[in-house]
């Protein structure tokens, strides 16, 4: 019996490679640890030519309320990445503590802050979208949210909009 191998797979590298390409990025977090990679990803495929949607949906909605935007926390309760003994995070201050320290490491690395960033985001052509029924739930309306959000739309909607899109759930 002769087996056949499979075709080799050869992959592109043309600079007309990311035409077409979509990325879809759920932000379902809102602590500052978590605001920044669903941004930072967002951002570089901006660069590199992929179209990119955000949706905000739960505490994600904290990185689009404009009285919560700017006033992300960091928490070092049950985050095992801090290294720290656990019982240190339930301290008093240590949040607010922890906060500061993170914010003063990210803008050392000259990263924007939060509000910035999505500013960023929406002048390179990225598309912020907010979930409608995070909204309903949350008691918020268009007027509540950062002004680079195009609308409050369902998952559905969200769906259709990013067809064929890479997905990343963070």
């Amino acid at each position: 019996m002769t087996t056949r191998a499979a075709p080799a797979i050869v992959p592109n590298f043309d600079d007309d490679a990311t035409t077409g390409r979509k990325l879809a990025i759920i932000c379902s977090k809102g602590t500052l640890d978590m605001a920044y990679p669903g941004l930072i990803l967002a951002n570089a495929a901006l660069g590199e030519g992929v179209e990119t949607h955000l949706f905000f949906t739960f505490w994600g909605f904290d990185m689009i309320t404009k009285s919560r935007m700017n006033d992300l926390k960091f928490t070092m309760l049950g985050n095992t990445a801090t290294h720290l003994p656990q019982g240190i995070g339930g301290l008093p201050g240590m949040t607010a503590m922890a906060t500061q320290r993170m914010k003063k490491q990210i803008a050392e690395v000259g990263v924007p802050e939060v509000p910035e960033f999505l500013e960023q985001i929406v002048a390179s052509g990225g598309h912020l979208w907010a979930c409608r029924m995070s909204a309903d739930m949350m008691h918020l309306t268009q007027d509540d949210l950062y002004e680079g959000v195009e609308d409050i739309i369902n998952a559905a909607d969200f769906i259709e909009k990013t067809a064929g899109a890479q997905l990343l759930f963070i």
